[in-house]
């Protein structure tokens, strides 16, 4: 059974087509009416336009011809009989009667206001009429211009009124005897306005004293002026009134304004007459015209023109109406039998549709006709579908699960997949990729591989159709960038379509990237960037296999340890960085510059003489006092010692390369002039790094086999020569028994970092001692080196050897030298008073080879101040020597400390230190060092007996 149709809602086509129609003529009425109604608006502007302007010009006409007759009058009034005799024999009354008989004449007809009769001093003689309240100043200016040049002139002022002025000079025998001046009103130029733009005029003045005479009702004070003349007031000022409040006179001047004004449209425009000289106060012509019937005249033309247009849209539609019925109506029936033919009812569609007509036969009958053997093939062709519907049914069922199965594999896979025609073009590409690529699949549809795609720098220039396997970069939307490994199988085409391929891409990203890190941390200081000390001594090697010549500069920054202690390690880092930064820069061109860990950096330069290398360390120098490095407020001094050794010459090798170049920079560094030390001879070189690894071999032995003896020297009592406490001192014994002395061991073990080992030797076994001597009231002064007072486990240490030994930390001095803790003062104060807090005592060893010490002596926790021996030997000969003993001794006294003098090597001393107040005294005078087991064995026979 078939479904009854349906017939939906719909407009049908003859009311569209008149709709549509009758919108566009619509349109086009509208349009024509809106053209003429502008053409007529515009016509009209122009015409206003003109008309303003012609306006203003006869405005300006009349205001030049009446200046001109006042010109003309005053010169018939200048040539009269006896006027310039009068003047010329200075005669009033003769004067007065010259022109007394004219004045009348010229009042009532001419419409003269005033007459002022001046002479050659510029003194007024006579005078007809009343005038402005004017200031006599531009009058007499213009009777000194007359009188001079010889020449009439006229001139416009407004006051309490605008009045022309004309003033001509009074002529006898050709000489100038006096000036007449006229002047008259502008009442008759206003009527004149009047006539010629057959509007409303009125006269304004701008700036002027109010005058008392006028109506107030014509002041206008949003315009600051009043209306001395005007026509029809009762209509025209109101308007004006209303008009100030809007707009200013400027304004008006410059363009005309439109208002409507109780029904009416009223146009309003200014003409400013020339101003005065004196500036005070300006006239101007406002000119009112009734535009109301040209307006309504342009309004009742365009209507006229909409309603002829509106009634033509009607005839012509209901023409178009007639004309479309019949056909409409055969192609409603086509069209109600459309919709069965698609459903399938065929039968009903060929019921529905008439047959067409075979004579006068029109489209719609050859569409009829074409419907009805539509629907005949149209049944035939449905059997056949149905036939063939069941069979492709099953055939997709099994599409769509290899389809299903397919997709699945591909979306789930997690790498990027996509298929290309045999042009490159992508046809397909899984979800993977479109959700790494953060895209949709719509946008890379059809775009060439390549270009989504693009090849890397090592696979341009070959043709990628031909490679199985390629890694390509890959930048995604949101910046990140990828290397993709592309694996490429051809793909066969279908239906005689050319073979496409299928690429698999796999993300090797963070593989690569771990190959990049790795490549770069085996060559690479990570803190600074340049190359590490691995990669340093591989080119060092490589060089020295290829018998090359060269040198190596090793770097150690100076007071590096201060910039960590004062300003924090992150200071420190950034002073690494700051230099590694500077020497790239200037000394990176020129050969391997690495970092080979802490504060040391090394530059090797290939075919490099000596002269080169000196010129480069100096060079280094020089750029490391030029850079600045700021923490805070605090500034650090950046410089560096540097030691050069040679190659081949100085060692075959890059360990005694090295080691040289190594002994050569503490050199420079003990030197303290000019930063940089080159070894001299390659022998000399070998047997000074020779004696080096000997001492340090020599130390560390010492060390595992306690090879070290301890010595004491006493330090006496002044006042009584009593002996109660010893310095501790330090030997090493050789192969034969027979005592080193430390200074052939303590400077390297200083600088291979051995010397705190060999403190904390030196408390263990001095504690040891000391419990067995802390019985008869003994105690033992130790040296502590600079190096151990960056010892951050010496507390712990220094805790746990006072209860091993069980000494009495009270007879225990610890000594560090005054150098030591000037340098690093803040690390030395907190040292110190971290041995105190223990219960140990503590003295500053050879005070006063640095006078800046007497500042921070009040500020460290010491005990015992140890005056240095170059002042004690030349005391008793030097007079500077005693003075700075003294004041020593007094500083040493102000803060509470107690003062030792060193190296007291005769008794004449004695006396005099005790007169300073110093004390104790130590030295060879008072007892030479001896071992400490001697004064061990002695104290215990004492104590036995």
């Amino acid at each position: 059974m078939r479904s009854t149709l349906r017939r939906p809602c719909r407009l049908s086509l003859t009311w569209r087509v008149i709709a549509l129609s009758s919108l566009l003529l619509v349109l086009l009425v509208a349009l024509f009416a809106w053209l003429v109604h502008a053409n007529l608006t515009r016509q009209f502007e122009t015409s206003r336009t003109e008309h303003g302007e012609r306006q203003v010009r006869e405005i300006r006409l009349a205001l030049d011809r009446s200046e001109e007759g006042l010109r003309q009058l005053a010169s018939l009034v200048a040539s009269g009989q006896g006027l310039g005799d009068a003047l010329q024999a200075s005669q009033p009354d003769l004067l007065v009667d010259s022109l007394e008989t004219q004045w009348p004449t010229l009042q009532l007809e001419a419409g003269i206001d005033e007459i002022l009769v001046y002479n050659t001093a510029g003194n007024q003689l006579a005078s007809w009429g009343e005038g402005q309240s004017h200031n006599e100043r531009p009058i007499q200016e213009w009777v000194r211009r007359v009188l001079g040049e010889e020449v009439p002139l006229t001139a416009l002022r407004c006051s309490s009124d605008c009045r022309q002025y004309a003033a001509v000079p009074v002529l006898v025998d050709g000489r100038s005897v006096g000036a007449v001046i006229l002047s008259r009103s502008l009442a008759d130029v206003t009527r004149q306005a009047q006539q010629v733009s057959e509007s409303d005029v009125a006269l304004l003045v701008v700036g002027s004293p109010a005058d008392k005479e006028l109506p107030e009702e014509r002041a206008i004070p949003a315009w600051r002026g009043q209306l001395i003349a005007m026509t029809r007031q009762e209509t025209y000022l109101p308007i004006l009134k209303s008009t100030a409040s809007l707009v200013s006179v400027r304004e008006l001047e410059r363009q005309t304004l439109r208002l409507g004004y109780r029904g009416k449209n009223i146009e309003l425009s200014a003409v400013r007459m020339d101003e005065d000289e004196d500036r005070r106060s300006t006239g101007y012509f406002l000119i009112a015209t009734d535009i109301t019937s040209q307006i309504k005249a342009i309004a009742r033309d365009t209507r006229v023109l909409v309603a002829v247009g509106v009634g033509g849209w009607l005839v012509a539609e209901l023409l178009l109406l007639a004309i479309l019925l019949s056909p409409m109506a055969r192609l409603r029936r086509i069209a109600s039998a459309l919709p069965a033919l698609a459903q399938g009812g065929f039968n009903e569609a060929r019921a529905s549709i008439p047959r067409p007509r075979r004579i006068l036969a029109d489209e719609i009958d050859v569409l009829q006709g074409t419907t009805l053997a539509l629907a005949d093939q149209l049944e035939t062709l449905e059997e056949e579908v149905s036939a063939r519907g069941e069979q492709l049914a099953e055939r997709v069922q099994d599409l769509a699960r290899e389809r299903d199965f397919i997709g699945s594999l591909l979306d789930t896979a997690r790498v990027f997949i996509v298929t290309q025609d045999a042009s490159g073009r992508i046809g397909l590409v899984n979800d993977y990729a479109l959700t790494v690529m953060s895209t949709r699949e719509e946008t890379l549809v059809n775009r060439l591989f390549e270009d989504v795609f693009p090849p890397g720098q090592a696979s341009r220039g070959r043709p990628s159709a031909t490679l199985n396997m390629e890694e390509r970069p890959l930048v995604t939307a949101d910046g990140q960038q990828h290397t993709i490994a592309w694996y490429h199988a051809p793909l066969p085409g279908g239906n005689g379509t050319a073979p496409g391929r299928i690429s698999v891409g796999l993300d090797i990203t963070e593989r690569k990237a771990a190959e990049t890190r790795l490549t770069w941390l085996a060559e690479r200081d990570p803190l600074t960037g340049l190359y590490n000390r691995r990669y340093f001594q591989e080119s060092l090697s490589g060089a020295l296999q290829h018998g090359l010549s060269g040198a190596m500069l090793l770097m150690d920054l100076d007071q590096f340890k201060d910039v960590n202690e004062l300003s924090g390690h992150q200071a420190g880092d950034r002073l690494l960085r700051l230099v590694a930064n500077v020497l790239s820069e200037e000394l990176g061109h020129r050969g391997i510059l690495a970092r080979l860990g802490g504060d040391e950096f090394a530059l090797l330069l290939k075919e490099a003489d000596a002269d080169l290398a000196v010129r480069i360390a100096q060079q280094i120098n020089q750029i490391l006092e030029g850079t600045r490095f700021m923490v805070e407020e605090r500034h650090h001094r950046i410089s560096a010692s540097t030691g050069i050794a040679l190659f081949p010459e100085h060692a075959d090798n890059p360990i005694d390369l090295m080691a040289s170049a190594d002994m050569a920079m503490y050199k420079a560094k003990a030197s303290g002039t000019q930063r940089w030390h080159l070894l001299s001879t390659a022998q000399g070189a070998r047997e000074e790094l020779q004696q080096r690894v000997f001492w340090e071999e020599r130390v560390h032995r010492a060390l595992e086999e306690d090879a070290f003896e301890l010595m004491v020297q006493p330090i006496v009592r002044l006042e009584d020569r009593d002996v109660r406490h010893y310095e501790v001192l330090i030997r090493m014994r050789d192969e034969q028994g027979g005592l080193i002395s430390p200074a052939a061991f303590i400077p390297v073990a200083e600088r291979s970092g051995q010397i705190i080992a060999v403190d904390r030797w030196v408390l263990r076994h001095s504690l040891q001692a000391l419990s067995r001597l802390q019985e008869q009231g003994i105690s033992l002064a130790v040296n502590l080196s600079g190096q151990s007072l960056h010892d951050e486990e010496l507390k712990q240490y220094l805790t746990e050897e006072l209860a091993a030994s069980g000494a009495d930390p009270e007879r225990l001095i610890l000594e560090i030298t005054e150098t030591a803790a000037v340098t690093d003062f803040s690390t030395a104060r907190g040292v110190l008073q971290t041995l105190r807090d223990l219960g140990c005592r503590t003295a500053l060893d050879d005070f006063g080879v640095g006078f800046s010490s007497f500042h921070y002596l009040g500020q460290l926790p010491v005990d015992y101040i140890k005056i240095d021996g170059s002042f004690i030997r030349n005391l008793s000969v030097s007079a500077e020597s005693r003075v700075i003993v003294r004041a020593i001794a007094d500083i040493a006294a102000g803060f509470g400390k107690q003062a030792i003098a060193e190296f007291v090597d005769q008794e004449a001393l004695a006396p005099l230190l005790q007169s300073y107040g110093i004390a104790y005294g130590q030295g060879y005078h008072f007892g030479m060092p001896v071992p400490i087991k001697k004064i061990t064995e002695n104290t215990n026979k004492n104590g036995s007996s």
